[in-house]
């Protein structure tokens, strides 16, 4: 299925059913009184949080949504049905926006969020009977239900995420340390999309999310590359690993320009902690060094040469 991390749904609300005027009509009671019954609410539209949705493909595939409207109220104070409420499932983490302004996040399975309440069914007449006004002819229209044009937009919910230059062995990495299976090949650019993989902890018998990125290069602020539109990806994550190709020559340029893009993406990025990885040692004579206040590990990703001293530190990390 094909990863879509934004999306834009119309969702509308059912109206509210009207209230009804009607006077009581039986044989051997002679003035009866009013009983008119209210109308129905109309329903709400809901997003929900789902744990086996991964992507806002189905939103992409099938935007609108509609709530039924709440049916009018009638005579022998029968009361109009409401309206049935709409679920929408959603992956977890997502922030749903109406315009600019944020209406809510989801975060949780089975978390939910009204997006668009149905409107309030009005009142029939019976409800104004008042010592004054024995046979009131006053009745409420329903409320009308809400419609919005939201936007939706996924940022994955991972303990650590994965970043790098393009070609620096990220998803080789996450293949080393999980069972994922991210695509992987000879070329930059390889990874279109985070790739989510899970690293077990046997001794408490947890996982830990790990999410790959895209590669970053420099200038991806001004929307160059691919990396910028998936750097959302990491702002929930609680560390970094920040993977450097140890087989180049210019390791503190890769690592300056990856701050550098955090910078000016968003400056919290900094404040989150991380460590330094130097992938591909097997092509080297001897260990690289990088001098940087950060934990480095030196690691082959490809023959799995540090992969177990690295997992032991992020498990005990997380």
């Amino acid at each position: 299925m094909k990863f879509i991390d934004e999306a834009t749904v119309i969702v509308e609300s059912g109206a509210g059913g009207n209230g009804c005027v009607s006077f009581r009509r039986e044989k051997f009671v002679p003035r009866g009184g009013p009983d008119g019954g209210n109308g129905g609410s109309g329903g709400s539209v809901f997003l929900i949080g789902s744990k086996d949705l991964e992507t806002l493909y189905d939103l992409k595939v099938k935007p609108h949504y509609r709530a039924d409207r709440g049916q009018h109220g009638k005579g022998k104070n029968m009361h109009g049905r409401s309206g049935q409420d709409v679920l929408i499932q959603t992956p977890m983490g997502i922030v749903v926006q109406d315009g600019d302004a944020v209406i809510g996040e989801i975060m949780h399975h089975g978390e939910m969020l009204n997006v668009a309440r149905g409107g309030r069914g009005g009142r029939g007449n019976a409800h104004f009977v008042s010592a004054t006004n024995r046979a009131p002819r006053r009745v409420e229209p329903g409320a009308p239900g809400v419609k919005r044009k939201l936007k939706i937009v996924l940022k994955l919910i991972s303990d650590i995420g994965i970043v790098g230059l393009p070609n620096a062995g990220k998803s080789t990495l996450l293949r080393a340390m999980t069972n994922a299976r991210p695509r992987i090949g000879r070329y930059p650019f390889t990874t279109l999309s985070p790739n989510l993989g899970a690293l077990r902890d046997k001794t408490t018998n947890t996982s830990i999310i790990i999410a790959d990125m895209p590669g970053i290069i420099e200038g991806a602020h001004r929307g160059k590359g691919i990396g910028l539109q998936f750097l959302r990806h990491i702002e929930r994550t609680n560390l970094l690993v920040v993977v450097i190709d140890a087989s180049a020559s210019d390791l503190a340029r890769q690592y300056e320009t990856l701050l550098g893009e955090f910078a000016k993406y968003d400056p919290r990025l900094l404040k989150k902690p991380r460590v330094v990885v130097l992938n591909k040692i097997d092509l080297l004579d001897h260990a690289p060094a990088l001098d940087v206040q950060e934990r480095v590990f030196c690691v082959s990703a490809l023959k799995g040469t540090g992969v177990d001293m690295l997992i032991a530190y992020l498990q005990n990390a997380n």
